[in-house]
Formats: C-alpha cells, sequence, structure tokens
C-alpha cells in the first residue's frame, strides 16, 4: 500500500500557483528589459550567449526542485511487509458537511478547504484508531466505512464538494442516524462521532437524535467551521461567479450557528470546539478518545514501509546543480529566439 507518511506537507505543492505567477512576472520583466536595449538584431549580437530558451528551462527547473522537495519532505512509502496483528481501537466516524454555505469565504480560503484540512488531520492524529467518513448537506451518506484505511480516508475527504450531495441544507440528525447504522457490533463503548460544519441551517431532529446516540454509547464532538457575521455565498451561475440569493433576488447571508453545535455536543456527551487553534482541539479530542474503553480485533496490515524520499531529495538537488550550471553559463547554446 502506498502513502505519505506526512501527507499535510503535501499542502505546500498549493505554493506553486503564487511561484509560478511570479516567474511569470520576472519573464515579463526579462523581455522587457531586452527590449528597452535596443534593435533585436543588435541585442543578438552583442549577448551571443544568453537565449531565452534557457531562460524558460531555469524557470521550468524551480518549478520542478520546489515540487520534488515537498514530495520527499512528505516523505513517499510502500508497505513492505503484511501480516495479521491485534489491535486495540476505539470506532470513530467524521462527518463532512458539504452543504453548499461551507462554500463560505468568511475564514480563508473557505469553510469548506479549512474544515477539510482539519479532517484529514484528525486522521493522522487518530491513527491506530477504525476510522469511517460520513458526508452531509441535506441529506447525509456513508462515504467510507469504519477502516484502519487511513490513505483511503484522506482521498474522500479532499475529494469532498458539495456537487456529491443530492440535496442542500445541513441535516446533521440524518448524519447521527447515519453513524449509528454504520457501526457494526451492538456494543455499547468505544464509538465516537466528529461533526465538523457551520451548523447553518437549524435541524430539529439534531439534538433528539445525540440525546438517543448518547444513550446508546455513542459521543459526539462538534466543530464548527465559520464566523458569527457570516458572509455570502458565492455560486457560479450560467458561468459567471455571484451570490447564492432568495426568492426575492438577494444575496443569501450565512452563519456560524454555534448554539445548535453546542447543544449537539451536549447532548451527545461530548464538546463542542471552534476551528481556530487546530493543535489544541485535536489534542483534547485524542485525549477524550484516549480514555474510552478499546475493543480489540485482528486485521491484515502492514506493519513496515519502505520510504523512498531519498529518491525525490536526490533528485531535487540534482536539479538545484543542473540550475546552477545554467546560471553560471558552463552550457553554452548560442540563442536564435530572441
Amino acid at each position: 500500500m502506498f502513502r505519505f507518511e506526512h501527507g499535510d506537507y503535501l499542502w505546500y505543492l498549493t505554493g506553486l500557483l503564487p511561484l509560478v505567477a511570479l516567474l511569470y512576472l520576472g519573464w515579463q520583466w526579462y523581455k522587457a528589459q531586452g527590449r528597452r536595449l535596443g534593435e533585436e538584431s543588435l541585442i543578438r549580437s552583442l549577448a551571443q550567449h544568453a537565449s531565452q530558451r534557457m531562460k524558460q528551462w531555469h524557470y521550468v527547473l524551480v518549478l520542478l526542485i520546489f515540487t520534488l522537495l515537498i514530495i520527499a519532505w512528505a516523505n513517499p512509502q510502500w508497505g513492505a511487509k503484511r501480516e495479521k496483528v491485534k489491535s486495540r481501537s476505539s470506532d470513530i466516524f467524521i462527518a463532512l458537511d458539504i452543504s453548499n454555505s461551507m462554500y463560505c469565504q468568511d475564514v480563508a480560503p473557505s469553510r469548506l478547504d479549512q474544515a477539510k484540512r482539519f479532517a484529514t488531520q484528525l486522521v493522522h492524529q487518530l491513527r491506530g484508531e477504525r476510522i469511517g467518513l460520513i458526508l452531509f448537506a441535506g441529506n447525509a451518506y456513508l462515504q467510507m466505512p469504519l477502516t484502519s484505511d487511513y490513505a483511503a480516508a484522506e482521498v474522500f475527504i479532499q475529494s469532498a464538494n458539495p456537487d456529491l450531495a443530492g440535496t442542500q441544507g445541513t441535516a446533521i440528525g440524518d448524519a447521527i442516524r447515519t453513524a449509528q447504522e454504520g457501526f457494526t457490533e451492538d456494543v455499547k463503548y468505544h464509538r465516537v462521532m466528529i461533526v465538523i460544519s457551520d451548523g447553518e441551517d437549524h435541524d430539529a431532529d439534531a439534538i433528539e437524535m445525540a440525546k438517543e446516540a448518547n444513550a446508546g454509547g455513542m459521543i459526539i464532538f462538534t466543530v464548527g467551521v465559520g464566523t458569527a457575521e457570516g458572509s455570502f455565498i458565492p455560486m457560479m451561475i450560467r458561468g459567471n461567479e455571484d451570490w447564492k440569493r432568495d426568492e426575492q433576488g438577494q444575496p443569501v447571508r450565512t452563519k456560524l450557528n454555534e448554539s445548535l453545535l453546542q447543544e449537539v455536543a451536549t447532548s451527545g456527551g461530548g464538546s463542542y470546539f471552534y476551528l481556530s487553534n487546530t493543535n489544541s482541539i485535536l489534542r483534547d479530542i485524542e485525549q477524550r478518545v484516549d480514555v474510552l474503553e478499546k475493543r480489540e480485533f485482528e486485521e491484515r496490515s502492514f506493519t513496515e514501509y519502505e520510504s523512498y524520499f531519498q529518491v525525490f531529495l536526490g533528485l531535487g538537488i540534482l536539479g538545484i546543480l543542473l540550475q546552477w550550471v545554467l546560471s553560471n553559463n558552463l552550457i553554452v547554446f548560442r540563442k536564435n529566439d530572441l
């Protein structure tokens, strides 16, 4: 099985976008400076060892080096040894809100992006436990049953978006019901549910469902995403950017419904957290999960992994050396493309 030991570091690959923009601006400046020097024929005769083509390859190398070093930092691994192991764990469902209101950008870059990043960190923090994933909006469905396949959990989380929802809304009660049905045994312990949502639509069933689930041995934590002031919901309408609007044509403002999420957590025997200090929340949830009674089960899993960060690190270093060679004109190409 393939995995990244530190998958969170792959988020730094988003830095490619501003880096591309910066290099593009640098390229435009470079060409503008050349035009200011004089006639192209004169520049060509004076700068025989300068090449726009080589300059372009120089920029490509910068992007490639950046990518290789980030991948090396995340440490790609491949399972080398698989055997039967006995484990003790809790069963944990992560319920992720994918309603349209999660597109709101009152927290950067958006509520959904923050929620997905936190859910991914949660999967890393809770390694050793069995984890399942529920996606919900106007209704809820089981995206991934309880498993120890953490790489699959991360893939499902990263691909989550409102387009996967059949109807819109915030059906927390339905998500709790789906979690109850997802637990495969009747044992009334080691059951946890973590709801990540803005709680934006009031769900009348959520409180009662939380009480019922807690009576059956499940503890529910809620994590609120967004702000009390809220903002509008960006939408693409007929190919144009706009806001989600009500029947009167006015932009719909969505706000974090902390009171609902607090009530659900209290009724579910857990705690409510506002998504700000991520490390503190992860630590608190892990501590609460650790004190739960665990169940023992046997499964076949990889017990040893081989790391391949050296390959990408070596290629990155090779790229740096090649860039140094090009920058110092140790490889000379005559140019014909000015």
